[in-house]
């Protein structure tokens, strides 16, 4: 005979639920893992390559057409931006050198222009005036000392603090609208900071043509001689016989 054993509905409601919760738990945890789990990358790589690098605007005839190796080898596996940043900093100093060259030229050669129409008796090659023009009181720096200094890096010496604080003070507020220009402005050029007083940029074509394009590459390549030759001229005064050539 069979004996059939009474059955109990609430075992297995009971029984049932603890699966249920058991494949929960596990597919919250499988979840929580998925969460720490490294994601796909699906962005494009956009690396700069040693091959484009010698597209890039400034490489010309000197170098071969091609990036030099230190060059490469810096920007080489680095985001587009990193060519961006250097040819800025090529084009700025380049500008900084190439108004060095001038003003070093300038207190080399004994040629000084008046202060806002000075004193009587100062011009252009005799700074020497009646009455001195202080530079700074506290000092006792006149604008003819400076301009009687053997060398210019005795007339840099010369400026006291508060000169190299407000000179610091322009460049960096330069530097401020500089960076505001380049960066949070999309679609300038290496070197473009908006000011252009007198419209070379301002053409048919803007910096798109070929005559634009061409003043560019002329501004690089001063910039770059005015570079080697202001650390050459500074070199000199400080070694004396280090550049045997001709200079100012």
């Amino acid at each position: 005979h069979l004996t059939l054993l009474p059955f109990d509905h609430r075992a297995y409601i009971s029984l049932s639920s603890l699966k249920k919760m058991k494949l929960a738990i596990a597919t919250a945890l499988l979840g929580s893992a998925a969460a720490f789990a490294p994601a796909a990358i699906t962005q494009q790589n956009t690396a700069l390559k040693a091959s484009s690098l010698d597209d890039a605007f400034g490489v010309t005839v000197e170098t071969g057409f091609k990036c030099p190796p230190i060059g490469a080898r810096i920007l080489e596996d680095s985001k587009p931006e990193a060519l961006k940043w250097f040819q800025n900093a090529e084009i700025k100093h380049g500008r900084v050198a190439m108004l060095a060259t001038i003003g070093y030229m300038v207190q080399k050669m004994g040629v000084h222009f008046p202060l806002y129409l000075g004193p009587s008796g100062s011009n252009c090659f005799h700074p020497a005036s009646d009455t001195a023009w202080y530079l700074s009181t506290s000092a006792g720096v006149t604008f003819s000392d400076v301009a009687n200094a053997a060398t210019p890096l005795d007339a840099v010496q010369m400026v006291p603090l508060a000169g190299w604080l407000q000179v610091f003070f322009a460049a960096g507020w330069f530097e401020c609208a500089a960076y505001e220009r380049q960066w949070n402005q999309e679609g300038r050029v290496p070197g473009d900071y908006g000011y252009d007083p007198l419209g070379f940029t301002k053409r048919e074509g803007g910096f798109d043509s070929e005559e634009i394009k061409s003043l560019r590459m002329k501004e690089i390549k001063n910039g770059r001689l005015a570079m080697m030759t202001i650390a050459a001229w500074v070199s000199n005064d400080l070694i004396p016989g280090a550049l045997p050539v001709w200079h100012p």
